[in-house]
């Protein structure tokens, strides 16, 4: 086909988008079509050799569909942003008595476990083997040079890494064993909460208090945090088992999954802070005891004051 046979055969097609495309407000029908086939006619007038100037105009009208097809949105909030600054928040809020269930069925096993190991020397190890209480003991021991094992910059990129499967592989699990009626979340919540209470009651008694607290208490803010928001989360799909609330219990189940991934969503984004915490923060050598307490301190209050306050003003999202 000559040129001119070309242009006479696609001169009104490609007015009409030059038109359309000149304005932001111009609309194509059939856009990607339209722009397959003009793809198409700029490789056919660059195969055979058409004059530079048909080729540089057919060249435009491609640059300019591609770009209205994949152009970007103008730039806004995204719906993540508006999710962490208010979104995640009132989701948890919104659940707020599982969210104190799931608090008290952590937190109190883990006092009484703790004053129970404080007080009796012996008791953990009805709790643990005799290993992994040596383990505990040597990693915190303040006559050791550092806390923990000593590792280099390296094995703290592999710790974050470690540090994330494990935190948000317990948190998962937390969550999705409230399916079984809600009863898989109380018995991990529990667990949780009995072995770290005993964990801290035994390592005061010992007297390395000064080695543990000012370690776990800043990713603790956010971890501690994330995995009772998570049992809160795992209590919702088993109190859609147990109280459909005339609904099928597939029905209610699906309705109470949707409410609860708003948390689980935020509770992710935590565990990845506390594993960033621990692995780069909480092991460092070169901070102050006191700057890690005062730091931690803040940090569990602006965690609280944040699922407590945040979003208040926003829009109520319709569930």
């Amino acid at each position: 086909m000559r040129q001119r046979e070309f242009e006479k055969r696609h001169e009104s097609g490609w007015r009409e988008l030059e038109a359309a495309l000149r304005t932001d407000g111009g609309t194509v029908a059939d856009l990607p079509g339209r722009y397959r086939q003009l793809c198409q006619q700029f490789a056919m007038a660059s195969e055979r050799h058409y004059t530079s100037d048909l080729q540089e105009r057919l060249n435009r009208l491609v640059m300019a569909a591609h770009q209205r097809i994949y152009r970007r949105r103008p730039l806004r909030r995204s719906a993540w942003v508006d999710y962490l600054l208010g979104g995640f928040p009132r989701a948890v809020r919104s659940q707020a008595r599982a969210v104190y269930l799931s608090t008290a069925l952590f937190l109190l096993p883990a006092l009484v476990l703790g004053i129970g190991c404080y007080l009796n020397d012996s008791l953990v190890y009805t709790l643990m083997e005799p290993e992994q209480v040596s383990l505990f003991e040597s990693m915190y021991d303040p006559a050791n040079r550092v806390t923990g094992r000593e590792r280099g910059s390296d094995s703290d990129l592999y710790m974050f890494g470690f540090y994330i499967k494990n935190n948000i592989g317990i948190a998962f699990r937390t969550f999705a064993a409230g399916i079984i009626f809600g009863v898989g979340a109380v018995f991990i919540l529990v667990f949780n909460g009995v072995y770290i209470g005993a964990t801290a009651g035994h390592l005061t008694r010992l007297g390395f208090g000064g080695t543990f607290y000012p370690f776990v208490i800043g990713h603790g803010a956010f971890e501690l945090t994330a995995i009772a928001l998570a049992g809160a989360a795992g209590l919702c799909l088993g109190q859609s088992l147990i109280d459909p609330g005339g609904y099928p219990r597939l029905v209610a189940l699906r309705k109470a999954a949707s409410r609860a991934m708003q948390i689980m969503y935020g509770t992710f984004l935590m565990l990845v802070l506390a594993a960033f915490l621990e692995a780069f923060w909480s092991s460092s050598q070169s901070l102050p005891v006191g700057l890690k307490l005062a730091t931690g301190a803040a940090l569990w209050i602006l965690v609280l004051a944040y699922l407590a306050f945040a979003g208040r003003g926003g829009q109520h999202r319709a569930t």
